[in-house]
């Protein structure tokens, strides 16, 4: 699996990458960039941790890419309790910080939030094991969208099946909608998804063309007070109906860590590319997902392709919980740094400084080499 520039999709290759920002400036940072986990670069302001293993938990990575049908149709995916940085360090509202997170881990990859990109082809079928050998609580996998067996579709209540903790259990999923699905853990769901539990599932359709530049991002919304609770540093009583969201994230992050190159999902795009982005909501609010300077349509929603004639001109698409909304533009604009965030204007905020929160960039790999650019790389971290 090839670790590429931007957000998960085809972003660019490290060479691309340093090609496109110069030999001085940003390139020069590259040997000082984290590792593969977003272990944050600074420990401002984070709270003590009142649990003894607390420290010892491994910090997240970006979602990866998994195709499963290069791994024989078969991918295992382990629960790994972890700290999530949604933006490491101190500016712009920084740091914003989760102590507990209850992770997606696949075979050998890191953990994750959100999960891995599960990816296969239309007709195929996917043997999804969860290991929960290692957990301290039941997990179960949810996959939206495609039609699977009674005893497949991880819902304890009705099934009578949960993995509790030490124990492995294999789904059989079928390959048999095409589009971009969600899954999650299904049990105690009001709890496992605040902490972490989702991605993306994708099924191509036989003889699908891809565009010149896809991406996949999953927006959500977060009471922070619910990590920080399960990680024992706060006491309030958990309640659906008191939930109260002040941290949000694109694919796990908050601007400006989203423009990170390598831990965010900036969208990299060079002018007269066609681009496909997969949006998924992974959280409890509906979010209006608006693109500057560029027009695009929507051309999947939930698995559905739309008619050609029902398609039109937009920049704003409103995207539901659970949702999933593929769009299509052609970056034909002037090349430069645009903006793609939500539109409830609190949301793209980290507590009182704006911006922040559920904003990333449509970022032309022509500009790359520019002082703006690597003005937004060291807020985004990229020089620590």
């Amino acid at each position: 699996m090839t670790n590429r520039f931007g957000a998960p999709g085809t972003g660019l290759s490290r060479r691309e990458f340093l090609t496109a920002t110069g030999a001085t400036g940003v390139s020069a940072l590259a040997g000082c960039s984290t590792g593969g986990s977003d272990t944050p670069a600074t420990a401002t302001n984070s709270p003590a941790r009142s649990q003894a293993d607390a420290d010892d938990l491994p910090y997240t990575s970006p979602p990866s890419v998994v195709n499963v049908d290069e791994q024989g149709g078969a991918v295992t995916m382990k629960t790994k309790q972890a700290r999530h940085a949604a933006h490491p360090t101190d500016t712009m509202g920084g740091p914003v910080e989760f102590p507990r997170v209850w992770a997606w881990q696949a075979d050998d990859n890191d953990p994750s939030v959100p999960g891995p990109v599960l990816r296969t082809t239309e007709g195929n079928a996917m043997e999804v094991t969860l290991d929960n050998t290692n957990g301290r609580r039941a997990h179960t996998i949810h996959f939206h969208g495609v039609q699977k067996t009674w005893k497949n579709d991880g819902v304890p209540t009705t099934t009578g099946i949960e993995v509790p903790p030490g124990e492995k259990h294999t789904y059989e999923i079928p390959a048999n909608v095409p589009g971009t699905h969600l899954y999650h853990c299904h049990f105690q769901t009001q709890r496992h998804i605040d902490m972490g539990m989702y991605g993306i599932y994708r099924v191509d359709p036989e003889g699908y063309e891809p565009a010149d530049r896809e991406y996949f991002l999953t927006i959500k919304d977060w009471d922070s007070r619910i990590p920080k609770k399960w990680a024992g540093e706060t006491d309030f009583s958990y309640d659906t109906t008191s939930r109260n969201p002040d941290v949000f994230t694109v694919n796990g992050k908050s601007a400006p860590r989203t423009l990170h190159p390598e831990k965010g999902s900036p969208l990299i795009v060079e002018k007269g590319d066609t681009v496909r982005v997969h949006l998924v909501n992974g959280g409890y609010m509906s979010h209006p997902m608006h693109i500057h300077n560029h027009r695009f349509q929507r051309v999947e929603k939930d698995g559905g392709t739309i008619p050609q004639a029902a398609r039109h001109e937009m920049d704003v698409t409103n995207i539901a919980p659970a949702e999933r909304h593929t769009i299509e533009f052609t970056a034909d604009a002037d090349p430069g740094i645009y903006l793609m965030h939500c539109h409830k204007v609190n949301h793209v905020m980290n507590g009182s400084f704006y911006p922040g929160g559920m904003l990333t960039g449509v970022v032309y790999k022509s500009v790359m080499d520019t002082d703006i650019f690597n003005q937004l790389m060291e807020y985004a971290g990229y020089s620590q």
